[in-house]
């Protein structure tokens, strides 16, 4: 008996350690290194689970069951894509758990990716907080600061349980006319690759050994992508979407910059643009995709397309879907922004790999990628929301940030008409202020497009939490000056009354891609109107919400300062900081100030640079002691 106890015991034992080098796999252990786990865990994916994590589908159509039967390796909010009207963090954080659990329920457990536009903060969100768009930030020139606001966007995307944004945008916007010349830097790609610290303040900071891997640095940073590959700034006529005529010798000096320093930083991800290169569309360039950014510059990370980014690489869009997947794929995006027909997508891809006019290498390469970014960022060990997290949308420190943002991306342009008799900084103590236009109480239009909305909305009901430029005026002024607010004042109210000074604050409607391209730039009305009947009557400050340099020549002579504010968001309170002297005016133009479109494009450096207002022009002042 004792033998046969023996036996039994050896056997027992054998069938421990089976079972235990069964369970034993080596992508679920952290100990192991990415490679390692990437390699192990792609050896063991089927061809459907394999496509399914090249697939990025659009909130509104992701269910839990969905994502499982699919194996769907992503899912994303476009613009105005919210799981409720004013929905709080916990509920965006519960929308993302759940999806999460239908994608850690399948076979191998690989979870999804859900990423967002978070382009001036987290901007679909209510009640976040919203920095200036791109083109104020380029006026501050402080690398330091745009950082900061990265962290803290990381912080708040994070709050809703949300790990990665498509931000930012490195364009080099070379023509104002472009609608998203404000989601640009500057028309200087050393001004834009200076600026690409937002990535390490997205990700954290790339550790030495690792400089040029894609990087995430834990639970409380997000996934940063690295836009518009490659271009998009500098289409014909700033037209979305448009043809770039450009040499490579113009490509690679003025438009490559930005990628080679995020690269380094470890930018996980890069978007490829709608835009053409000299004809040829950027999602099927296999050239600058594979044989430049991958293989060259060897970027390690994922290239991601745009929404329906490979449809449109026909006209019209999605004419022939099974030629735009082969183009896509072919020229090397590894993951697919379908947004909806994700079941055509998917299957007409598994077809394309079965019938060998795809090859499974390049799938491999796609989703070795896509894994590689997953586990460098640690999303296979933490891959639900940090409830922990959700005080800090929207959070006072964050809110302080962006207004110190607001005072340093705004650029003085004249101050007095004469340099001998300057209006700013104004007086806080005075008799009676009036402050008109149609952009002095309005959130909606002083944080423009990509705001709650895709080309956001006008308002201060239903549009997100903020201070108003009247608020901001309001309480800094002494409390025994009057101030009266006329949105659009006529003459009566004008000269009825004796005013020490007027703030005119007027603008752009708010635009995003597309909607806001734009042949004429004038100041819409009732803007020039406004200024015109205030400023030939009273001592006045002009202050333009915009996303872009517009035509002000024509009454440039009747205002006494302007100021360019930009598109500042819901810090209103930092306009009012620097129009009062408790700041200086610092910023400097990230652009050039045309005088007529007629001379478009045109930036520093042209032969036929004549502005109104030269790149890197902005007068300072000093802080009242």
């Amino acid at each position: 008996m004792g033998s046969l106890h023996k036996f039994n015991f050896i056997l027992l034992m054998l069938c421990f350690a089976t079972l235990g080098s069964a369970e034993y796999l080596k992508y679920k252990d952290p100990k192991q290194p990415v490679a390692v786990r990437v390699k192990d865990l792609l050896s063991r994916m089927t061809l459907a689970e394999k496509i399914g994590q090249m697939t990025q589908i659009e909130r509104e159509n992701a269910t839990a069951e969905q994502i499982a039967k699919y194996f769907i390796g992503s899912v994303l909010s476009g613009g105005g894509s919210v799981p409720a009207p004013q929905a709080s963090a916990q509920a965006w954080a519960s929308m993302v758990n759940e999806m999460q659990k239908g994608a850690l329920s399948t076979r191998l457990g690989i979870p999804m990716i859900y990423g967002i536009d978070a382009v001036h903060g987290h901007n679909n969100v209510y009640k976040a907080t919203i920095f200036p768009h791109n083109v104020g930030l380029g006026a501050t020139r402080d690398p330091d600061l745009v950082k900061r606001i990265g962290e803290a966007t990381a912080l708040e995307v994070r709050a809703t349980g949300i790990p990665y944004v498509f931000a930012p945008c490195v364009a080099v916007c070379r023509d104002p006319r472009w609608g998203r010349c404000y989601e640009s830097y500057s028309e200087d790609p050393k001004v834009v690759q200076s600026l690409t610290t937002l990535i390490s303040g997205l990700q954290g900071d790339v550790p030495s050994n690792d400089i040029g891997r894609p990087y995430v640095g834990g639970s409380k940073k997000v996934a940063a992508c690295a836009k518009h590959y490659v271009g998009d700034g500098g289409t014909f006529m700033g037209i979305n979407e448009n043809n770039t005529i450009i040499d490579t010798h113009g490509l690679m000096t003025i438009h490559m910059p930005p990628y080679y320093n995020a690269i380094i930083r470890g930018v996980s991800t890069v978007m490829v643009s709608y835009s053409s290169w000299n004809g040829v569309k950027m999602h099927a360039n296999h050239h600058l995709v594979t044989d430049f950014l991958k293989n060259k510059l060897r970027f390690r990370g994922f290239v991601i397309s745009d929404w329906q980014g490979i449809d449109r690489i026909t006209s019209p869009p999605h004419k022939n879907y099974s030629y735009s997947i082969e183009a896509g794929i072919g020229a090397g995006i590894d993951m697919i922004m379908v947004p909806y027909t994700y079941t055509e997508f998917i299957d007409d891809l598994t077809e394309q790999v079965n019938n060998k006019i795809i090859p499974m290498s390049r799938i491999d390469d796609a989703v070795y990628r896509i894994l590689r970014v997953k586990f460098t960022m640690g999303l296979f060990e933490s891959p639900f929301a940090d409830p922990s997290l959700t005080d800090e949308l929207g959070k006072q420190e964050h809110r302080e940030l962006a207004r110190e943002a607001v005072r340093k991306s705004l650029v003085l342009l004249k101050n007095g008409k004469s340099a001998y008799s300057p209006v700013l900084p104004l007086p806080k103590k005075a008799g009676k202020i009036l402050v008109a236009g149609s952009h002095a109480d309005n959130l909606g239009r002083q944080c423009g497009g990509w705001t709650i909305t895709w080309q956001g909305q006008a308002g201060n009901d239903n549009v997100t939490a903020g201070t108003t430029i009247l608020s901001g005026i309001k309480a800094t002024v002494d409390p025994s000056t009057t101030v009266v607010y006329a949105e659009n004042p006529d003459s009566s109210v004008v000269n009825g009354d004796k005013y020490d000074y007027a703030i005119v604050v007027v603008g752009e409607e708010p635009y995003a891609e597309t909607f806001g391209d734009n042949l004429n730039l004038t100041i819409p009305e009732p803007g020039p109107t406004v200024i015109q009947t205030v400023c030939k009557s009273i001592k006045c400050v002009v202050v333009l919400i915009s996303g872009r340099p517009l035509v002000v020549e024509p009454y440039i002579g009747a205002m006494d300062a302007f100021v360019a504010a930009w598109l500042p968001g819901t810090e209103g309170q930092g306009v009012a900081d620097v129009l009062f002297g408790d700041y200086g005016f610092t910023g400097k133009l990230s652009r050039t100030w045309f005088k007529s479109v007629d001379q478009l494009p045109m930036n520093a450096g042209d032969a036929h640079y004549d502005p109104l207002f030269p790149f890197g022009y902005g007068l300072t002042t000093e802080a009242h002691k």
